[in-house]
């Protein structure tokens, strides 16, 4: 499978699902072309894109005459696609486990989410204090990745998986944003942000705008 790969994500570089497959093709070493969708202007439901969306979303892989959305879809392709660095645990329990983690923290914790939204990952701004359905939100978040993350450890599993990037981002909304984190996460959080292939992310150039749009689809 040697067609060029095409990775479409939103124009601000501010979405929680396109960073972790960008992440993941970097972590691969697979040469790709970096394409980006304004949902601002609603881009993402124009024919052509809905074409090989499917979902009309971002981010969305394209791959020869494949294309594929939904970011936890796209990992696992890239995954058992492409050799290099794993992307998730060998072991089927602990795979299993990574995908529990990257599916409830797709579907839980809105409160959160809303409260502290992907933009704030990547440019500074006033953060109101959390109402108490985020303060809740927070404390699950807290608990279970307390459960989670081994006593010391980097990493979830022992190596890194793109699990642990999206609990960082997730534990990153409330510790960029100044809120109160427990140290053991908050230092777990940082370790997986200063990873080669998420700084390459991190450090894309935004756009100028004075605040960022919000990214309204997580």
């Amino acid at each position: 499978m040697s067609a060029r790969l095409q990775l479409y994500v939103d124009a601000n570089f501010v979405s929680p699902f396109a960073m972790p497959v960008f992440v993941a093709l970097h972590e691969k070493g697979l040469p790709f072309d970096l394409c980006t969708i304004d949902l601002g202007r609603k881009a993402q439901h124009t024919p052509a894109y809905a074409a090989a969306s499917l979902t009309s979303k971002v981010p969305t892989l394209v791959h020869g005459e494949f294309a594929l959305s939904e970011s936890s879809a796209i990992t696992e392709y890239i995954d058992e696609v492409f050799a290099g660095t794993a992307l998730y645990p060998r072991d089927p329990q602990q795979r299993a486990r990574a995908r529990q983690v990257q599916s409830w923290l797709r579907t839980d914790l809105m409160p959160l989410r809303r409260a502290r939204t992907s933009d704030r990952l990547f440019c500074k701004t006033w953060a109101e204090p959390l109402d108490s359905e985020a303060e809740e939100a927070a404390n699950k978040l807290f608990a279970i990745a307390d459960r989670l993350v081994p006593a010391g450890a980097p990493q979830l599993f022992g190596e890194w998986s793109v699990a642990d990037l999206e609990l960082a981002i997730m534990l990153n909304r409330l510790i960029l944003s100044g809120d109160p984190v427990p140290q053991r996460l908050v230092d777990y959080a940082g370790h997986q942000w200063q990873r080669p292939s998420v700084q390459r992310w991190i450090n894309l150039k935004r756009p100028a705008p004075d605040p960022l749009p919000v990214y309204r689809h997580e």
